[in-house]
């Protein structure tokens, strides 16, 4: 209802002061942003002259690998957020780029993404040029207003966006192109940026989907229900396979 976005847009409002207050307070460059509040694109992307480091898990779930620093007095040796249950099989980028243009195609490849954001290993991908949104929402089971987030190729990113991005989607910045289906209602996208070193399958996919088509990006959400956990193991994909009928590779 009205009265709910309302209070919705409100509370941003309230949060996004508070928050830049408090950023006022720290004098040094670096800045880490943690806790659940930290998964706030919009407001992220509102902090500026700031070098802002935030864990791709900052809610309570990745304080725990912060514990286990504190217990071992050891600075993390972060790499990347592939820390979960390993699905080790081969996928051929050819044959997900074949079923991408007919329909979306799920991921499930490597080891699981720590935190909430799909990353490429538990992914479902979709075309951007067509109009996306209806079919993976109803997918999903998510309200259809629900906007998507676009996965491109990390050279192509300042050609088709402007503003903050990088690697975990936290940040928003401001689509330069007409594909509505990664395009939030204000013109804006949470973009994951997809580097050349990246470990994760959807480089090599995003790569075929770009020389079979020439748009460097697809509309990428995680592989689940709304409300329920992210896919995580082989018996998790032949479920989801099943009832949903989407390809999983």
């Amino acid at each position: 209802s009205a009265r709910l976005a309302d209070l919705a847009a409100s509370v941003q409002h309230l949060y996004e002061k508070k928050l830049l207050e408090l950023v006022e307070l720290c004098p040094k460059e670096n800045l880490i942003l943690m806790g659940g509040c930290a998964l706030n694109c919009v407001a992220n992307s509102k902090i500026e002259n700031k070098n802002i480091w935030i864990m791709p898990s900052p809610g309570d779930a990745g304080s725990s690998l912060g514990a286990a620093a504190l217990v071992q007095k050891k600075k993390l040796n972060w790499i990347d957020p592939y820390l979960g249950y390993n699905i080790d099989k081969e996928v051929n980028p050819r044959e997900v780029v074949d079923h991408l243009l007919k329909a979306p195609v799920g991921v499930a490849n490597g080891r699981a993404e720590f935190g909430p954001r799909a990353l490429g290993n538990r992914s479902l991908l979709a075309d951007p040029r067509k109009d996306a949104n209806e079919v993976v929402n109803t997918i999903k089971q998510r309200q259809q207003f629900r906007p998507f987030a676009p996965a491109i190729l990390e050279e192509f990113s300042e050609e088709y966006f402007s503003g903050p991005m990088n690697k975990y989607m936290q940040f928003v910045a401001k689509a330069k192109h007409d594909y509505d289906s990664v395009t939030h209602i204000d013109g804006t996208a949470r973009v994951q940026i997809v580097e050349k070193e990246n470990k994760s399958i959807l480089r090599p996919i995003l790569e075929e989907w770009y020389e079979k088509t020439g748009c460097p990006m697809l509309l990428n959400t995680s592989l689940n229900i709304k409300g329920q956990p992210i896919v995580n193991d082989e018996k998790d994909v032949e479920v989801f396979s099943k009832k949903h009928r989407v390809k999983v590779f």
